[in-house]
């Protein structure tokens, strides 16, 4: 049977039409289903007997599993949820301020063999679909009405967990369809944000999803050394991946994010910078660094305040716009480039 959470609004209305109904009432539909999924049955009271059958003989309402919890002392929660076949992910629900932002996996593992993520160390198992994408989302919005009530507001959306998200690019676009639904979860595009190494064939479709926020990681200006990184740049330079960039559409008010993993006595120093104030755009990007998250067995080590400052000053003095991104959860294994499928972490 198959999941309900799994169509957008024009699959379902497909799916009513063929069973005499009209498009006002898959709206209608539509919005009930996400109003209600906190109902384990989701009940749809008020749809005539005659439809709830159609819907419960052809679609279930099952939301994945949380296997485990583990809440840092900063209060982040790092999630590893179980789908119906046995694999799992890591979610990450991360506070900010007033409200939270929910980190989401697409792909059980990743096959891009990034040298500094530990999910790195598990390859890639499987792309998830759709619904295994949404249904992280409402088990980490469901946690946090239940344990923060008063925070219940909708989190934002980072795809930044475990997988390329460009990689399971039909999948991503359909959860990012139901997820900017005015029908469904009706989350404004700026309130999402999608990370990439730089996969050049998502890329090139990326006017095909809504006007979400893009996030590049970066790690170095020189091919090689980030190539050393990122396997993936020895097919896909960062020169060509930067030229698209520059040709994606962009709002007003709206900025490419640019993040640096910053790594001790790699790539931290003021040639570094200097490089990077070449070959990148200082309008429209945002210069994001991040000190890097051990995880075990990593053979990179994290930089020191001084030299993260450092760093950051060598990049304003070179009219970059340019940030440090707050650590989260980094004692239970949630930070950035710390999320892998297992258990008891």
């Amino acid at each position: 049977m198959n999941s309900i959470y799994a169509l957008n609004r024009s699959e379902l209305n497909q799916f009513f039409q063929s069973h005499g109904h009209s498009a006002l009432f898959t709206d209608f539909v539509f919005d009930e289903i996400y109003k209600n999924f906190e109902n384990k049955n989701n009940d749809l009271n008020l749809l005539s007997q005659k439809a709830k059958q159609q819907i419960v003989e052809n679609f279930d309402f099952n939301l994945p599993k949380i296997k485990q919890a583990h809440e840092s002392s900063d209060g982040t929660v790092k999630f590893l949820i179980e789908f119906e076949d046995g694999a799992s992910v890591e979610t990450v629900l991360i506070p900010f301020f007033k409200k939270y932002t929910v980190c989401l996996s697409t792909q059980v593992g990743c096959a891009m063999n990034c040298q500094f993520c530990y999910t790195a160390t598990q390859g890639l198992q499987r792309n998830l679909k759709a619904n295994e994408i949404i249904g992280q989302y409402l088990i980490a919005w469901l946690y946090l009405k239940e344990k923060r009530s008063n925070h219940s507001i909708k989190p934002n959306v980072v795809f930044m967990g475990q997988g390329e998200p460009l990689h399971n690019f039909e999948e991503l676009k359909k959860a990012l369809q139901i997820m900017t639904d005015t029908k469904a979860l009706e989350l404004g595009p700026r309130q999402i944000t999608l990370s990439t190494v730089g996969f050049l064939p998502g890329l090139e479709r990326w006017k095909e999803l809504p006007s979400i926020n893009l996030a590049l990681s970066l790690h170095s200006p020189f091919e090689e050394e980030r190539k050393s990184l990122i396997p993936l740049n020895a097919k896909y330079p960062l020169k060509e991946v930067l030229a698209k960039l520059d040709t994606l559409p962009l709002k007003k008010r709206q900025f490419i994010t640019l993040e640096y993993l910053l790594l001790k006595d790699f790539n931290d120093s003021e040639a570094h910078a200097e490089e990077l104030s070449k070959v990148l755009p200082k309008e429209k990007v945002i210069f994001n660094i991040i000190p890097f998250n051990p995880w075990p067995g990593s053979r990179f080590k994290r930089p020191d305040l001084e030299a993260v400052d450092r760093f950051k000053e060598y990049l304003v003095k070179r009219k970059m716009r340019t940030m440090v991104r707050t650590t989260k959860g980094d004692d239970i294994l949630a930070a950035c480039g710390q999320l892998k499928s297992s258990e008891n972490e």
